[in-house]
């Protein structure tokens, strides 16, 4: 079904540039014989075609009602850098503050997956398509955070934090920012 969708959104793309990009010019420079060209008519059905084709297998997701709380895949963590949103830690002494670190990142999904995201609005249900794109910003950010932390020589990042902010229509900013610290060893 995804492949469907995603044929269908490439379908749409590329029928909206020829149309748009090729057509409209080749309409003025030949505004006298409005007879329109084949290859014009098949991009405006590529168009039309993947719209509708998003369209049905969006709904056709929606009518199978995916499972409720389906998680994106864990990525391993590249360091043994504890990660806390508490100043706190169980067992164990802050024995130095390092500073701040932060991992930033800028994502954005492409044309085809915001009409799918766009469809969905309309039928209702989760937004998948941002879901996903929003869990891979906070995982790089994250592992950007925890990189900076690691070239300082930290064990550890509290107070954790994320922020979000949009840049574009679909496009999300993702800031993952905390404190590094270097902590006691665990006593025996």
């Amino acid at each position: 079904m995804k492949i469907l969708r995603h044929i269908g959104s490439l379908a749409f793309v590329l029928g909206l540039f020829t149309a748009i990009f090729v057509g409209i010019p080749w309409y003025v420079i030949t505004a006298e014989d409005p007879v329109m060209p084949w290859w014009l008519k098949t991009a405006v059905f590529c168009l039309l075609g993947g719209i509708l084709v998003v369209l049905l297998t969006v709904a056709l997701e929606q009518l199978k009602k995916r499972k409720p709380g389906e998680k994106l895949p864990l990525t391993k963590p590249a360091h043994r850098i504890l990660l806390l949103n508490s100043t706190e830690i169980p067992d164990r002494e802050i024995t130095e503050i390092l500073g701040l670190v932060q991992g930033h990142t800028v994502f954005a999904i492409w044309l085809g997956k915001d009409l799918s995201a766009l469809i969905r609005l309309v039928l209702g249900g989760e937004l998948t398509e941002y879901t996903e794109m929003m869990g891979k910003a906070r995982a790089v950010a994250a592992n950007r955070m925890l990189d900076q932390a690691a070239e300082i020589g930290a064990d550890a990042i509290i107070n954790v934090r994320y922020m979000t902010t949009s840049v574009v229509a679909s496009a999300a900013e993702l800031l993952a920012y905390g404190t590094a610290v270097k902590l006691s060893h665990i006593a025996a």
